[in-house]
């Protein structure tokens, strides 16, 4: 796991920590090289199905909000904010590394991403991922659709929120 110093200065968003483990949860935003690396970690740990390199990274960032999670200095998640269409909702998509999952990590960067949105909201998580669907399910996201990109084998599952 990657331990480094997110904090130098930049936008930064703390929420406290908890009982078992008082570390801050610290969300900055993937706007350097090393935080980009670190979401490409996340994000490749979460969704094996379709790793991606520095530069589609790099080119995500160019249209969608991307921001990184670290409790302390260990990094420990990821989430991308994709912004609404004519045609589509606001897209908001949060990863925790699966062995840090059930600490919170998720609620408390699903709830800074959502912060003053309004109306519907839609997600989309990997059908294999078990935890990430019932996170979606119990914030009252409810599937829309499935289905399997080109050449691959796992399904992914699209919900929303209205």
């Amino acid at each position: 796991m990657r331990k480094g110093n997110p904090v130098d200065g930049r936008r930064i968003h703390r929420f406290p920590g908890s009982v078992t483990d008082p570390a801050p949860l610290l969300v900055v935003p993937a706007d350097t090289a090393v935080r980009r690396r670190d979401w490409r970690h996340v994000h490749n740990a979460v969704i094996p199905t379709d790793p991606l390199s520095d530069g589609d990274v790099q080119e995500r960032a160019g249209r969608n909000r991307l921001e990184v999670a670290y409790r302390g200095t260990e990094l420990v998640g990821c989430s991308t904010v994709r912004p609404a269409t004519d045609l589509e909702p606001v897209t908001v998509i949060v990863r925790v590394l699966p062995e840090l999952r059930g600490q919170g990590v998720g609620r408390a960067l699903y709830a800074h991403c959502t912060r003053g949105l309004r109306g519907p909201v839609q997600t989309v998580v990997l059908a294999s991922n078990e935890d990430g669907l019932a996170f979606a399910l119990r914030r009252g996201f409810v599937e829309v659709d499935r289905y399997v990109l080109d050449g691959d084998s796992v399904e992914y599952v699209d919900l929303r929120r209205d």
